[in-house]
């Protein structure tokens, strides 16, 4: 069965079958000509795949992430971003990436944040005189950090995946990692802008006008206090955040910047169940195409062969990393988590690795898939959204590929970076 299973995925993704049907289709193949179990077994698979309730998050987030992306909400945090680094040389450039940080911190979606705050930064980009694949590739590398920074539709995955974790230890975990890997593209930024002359047109704003900037960004701030602050105070689960994100983003859209109509509410609602539907196809197909690895014990004979191996921590961690480079770069982190992290998880929890740093170094490995060829969607999305050849982008993303080398490095060799805030906010276990 295995082997039918990976040849019909291998065929179907070589022939351009997008990602669910061939992770389901494969899953068919494998159960239909092994002719050992009822074909309707994969279909219960793929239902009992859904059937959780923390995955009702999934398109709450999506939604606040659109209605977000919609609303002034974006327009307000470019404004605040851009007054504190926009006047420094390559100052668009960092005011993309702490826009994209910000906007992380409410959103979720890396797909969103590219397509909406991210593909407009692009644009302001190109218009002060920036190449117009440099701030495509910033952005595509910007919007990376949104499934790693809380909240996270990767992480809640993951933590279903996984239940030496939490999806509160995650978004705990996941906040120092983003903010290290936006440090080093901040770096990457610093280095071009001063090789090719990116310089600011625009003086700092003054002083009464920062504060002025600043109090009116400070409600779509806030919601990344309400979302984190809300589930560490056990005010509410992180299900329930992701509804308190939907209503919070319609009241402050709608009724503190205005200008968001029904219209507009009616376009977000349609683009999110669009991507919601795509986003859990996906995780059901892939559900059935790990249930056929899993009850042909793939899982256990990996273990035994990596612990006959007698690999340190580390060196199980570095041969990870190897593994789900090349895994992302064929496959997106969702359908990644569902079927690699029952396989590698109970591995590294034998070695002895802390389960926060193993699922941030899982996360933030194959979310780095995003931005790689062939499969690599953010691409493809900022391709589209500033019109431009995904070639270009891809011969601008090396530098951006070598600081997210360095950060998957650094957070492999430093745990902490992924356990402090969990264990000092009582989530660790």
């Amino acid at each position: 069965m295995v082997e039918i299973l990976i040849a019909a995925f291998l065929i179907l993704m070589i022939m351009g079958v997008p990602i669910a049907f061939a992770l389901a289709m494969a899953a068919f193949a494998a159960v239909g000509l092994s002719g050992r179990y009822p074909l309707v077994v994969v279909v219960k698979e793929m239902f009992t795949g859904l059937d959780s309730f923390p995955l009702l998050a999934v398109p709450f987030f999506i939604l606040a992430a659109e209605i977000m992306s919609t609303g002034a909400i974006s327009r307000m945090l470019l404004r605040f971003a851009s007054q504190f680094v926009g006047h420094l040389r390559g100052g668009l450039g960092y005011a993309n990436i702490l826009t994209g940080t910000l906007f992380a911190g409410i959103s979720g979606s890396a797909l969103a944040s590219a397509a909406g705050p991210g593909a407009m930064m692009a644009r302001m980009m190109e218009r002060s005189g920036y190449s117009k694949a440099y701030a495509g590739a910033l952005t595509i590398s910007v919007a990376v950090i949104d499934p790693i920074i809380p909240p996270s539709i990767t992480m809640i995955i993951y933590a279903l995946q996984d239940r030496n974790t939490s999806v509160g230890s995650l978004f705990m975990a996941g906040i120092l990692p983003g903010l290290l890997i936006a440090g080093l593209l901040a770096m990457v930024n610093w280095w071009i802008s001063r090789k090719r002359g990116y310089r600011s047109a625009e003086p700092r704003p003054p002083a009464g006008q920062m504060v002025r900037n600043s109090f009116a960004a400070l409600p779509a701030l806030l919601l990344i206090v309400l979302i984190v602050g809300g589930i560490r105070g056990g005010v509410f689960t992180p299900t329930e955040a992701s509804v308190v994100a939907v209503f919070y983003a319609i009241v402050t859209s709608a009724f503190v910047y205005r200008g968001f109509t029904l219209a507009d509410l009616w376009g977000a609602f349609l683009r999110s169940a669009i991507m919601s539907v795509a986003v859990l196809m996906i995780l059901a197909a892939a559900r059935a195409f790990a249930w056929v690895l899993i009850i042909e014990g793939v899982p256990q004979a990996m273990a035994d062969a990596v612990i006959a191996m007698d690999l340190s921590p580390i060196a199980f961690l570095l041969m990870v990393n190897l593994l789900l480079l090349v895994f992302g770069m064929f496959m997106d982190p969702l359908p990644g988590v569902m079927i690699l992290v029952p396989i590698l998880a109970p591995i590294a929890h034998s070695l002895g690795i802390a389960a926060d740093h193993f699922a941030i170094v899982v996360i933030v490995n194959l979310t780095f898939g995003l931005m790689t060829p062939p499969v690599g969607g953010l691409i493809f999305v900022v391709a589209s959204a500033t019109r431009q050849k995904p070639s270009a982008l891809i011969r601008e993303l090396p530098p951006f590929f070598l600081a997210a080398l360095a950060s998957l490095l650094i957070l492999t060799f430093v745990p902490a970076l992924s356990t402090w805030l969990p264990r000092i906010s009582g989530f660790a276990r």
